[in-house]
């Protein structure tokens, strides 16, 4: 299933994007796309078959904002240069372990809402990413093939940061990647059933129309169920909880000089093929 959460920001209702590419309203069957829907496999059955059915009221979609695809999220947990091709631009080592560190669920904004550029922001950067939506509580899983099992979903995140503010200010990444709107998501929660392998999917984004990413998650250090398992032995982890699981070679970091940092007036583009696209426009904080 795609399911996502439509209409201005903080009064998305839920729907459902159909097997022809129609707009479904779920609001007569669940009050919302979270944590508590995803790990009810009963609400999820009788989503299901009200779609197979044909009851679900047709929603119009022209001119209709999609928000982020889940709602009270709680938390974020992002890993860094989990990509062999992004960690060689950087000049960086292949880490051993997984590298952490984590946004607030305020960075999250719909997929085609503004982006700021920070007061004092010199060195903003672009990031696609697969988002992994967790579904069951995981704690201290024994394998990757049952940490796939606590998988709900997975959608697209545009994992926005400040280098300066992240490496050159001392002390943690997180100052140079909780900025506000830094994790647009969506536009949909694509249900894993529909994800048989989270390892061969393609990544792109673009800047001003220039291609600038272009990867596949095949490409990445850890994958998706060992990334599950090891958070699972520092962390709790429960329905509702996203994971961005790192970005491919492409980010103006890893670039020649002069880099190209976004700008107020960019457009950024992003997309993974079968979770969907986004578009942001950049504009001063």
């Amino acid at each position: 299933m795609k399911l996502l959460r439509v209409g201005t920001a903080g009064a998305e209702r839920p729907a459902l994007l159909d097997e022809s590419g129609t707009l479904r309203d779920l609001s007569g069957l669940v009050t919302d796309i979270d944590g508590a829907l995803l790990a009810d496999d009963a609400a999820l059955a009788r989503v299901r078959a009200a779609a197979a059915a044909g009851e679900l009221p047709v929603i119009e979609a022209e001119g209709l904002r999609t928000g982020p695809p889940l709602a009270r999220i709680g938390k974020i947990v992002c890993i860094g240069l989990n990509y062999h091709d992004h960690a060689v631009e950087t000049g960086a080592a292949i880490p051993s372990e997984p590298i952490l560190f984590m946004k607030a669920p305020d960075t999250v904004v719909g997929p085609e809402d503004t982006v700021l550029v920070p007061r004092g922001s010199e060195k903003t950067d672009w990031e696609v990413e697969l988002a992994v939506v967790i579904g069951r509580t995981a704690r201290c899983l024994d394998s990757a093939g049952e940490a796939l099992g606590h998988v709900a979903g997975y959608t697209v995140a545009h994992d926005v940061s400040e280098r300066a503010f992240q490496i050159e200010r001392g002390g943690q990444w997180d100052k140079g990647k909780n900025c506000e709107t830094f994790n647009p998501l969506g536009p949909w929660l694509v249900t894993s059933d529909e994800v048989p392998d989270p390892q061969s999917l393609p990544l792109k984004l673009w800047v001003n129309g220039e291609l600038k990413q272009n990867g596949s998650t095949a490409d990445q250090i850890f994958p998706v169920g060992e990334v599950v398992r090891y958070l699972s032995h520092f962390m709790t982890l429960y329905p509702g909880d996203v994971i961005n699981t790192g970005t491919p070679a492409g980010v103006a970091m890893g670039q020649p000089e002069p880099k190209p940092y976004l700008r107020a007036g960019d457009v950024v583009e992003l997309e993974i093929e079968g979770l969907g696209r986004q578009r942001q426009e950049l504009k001063q904080a």
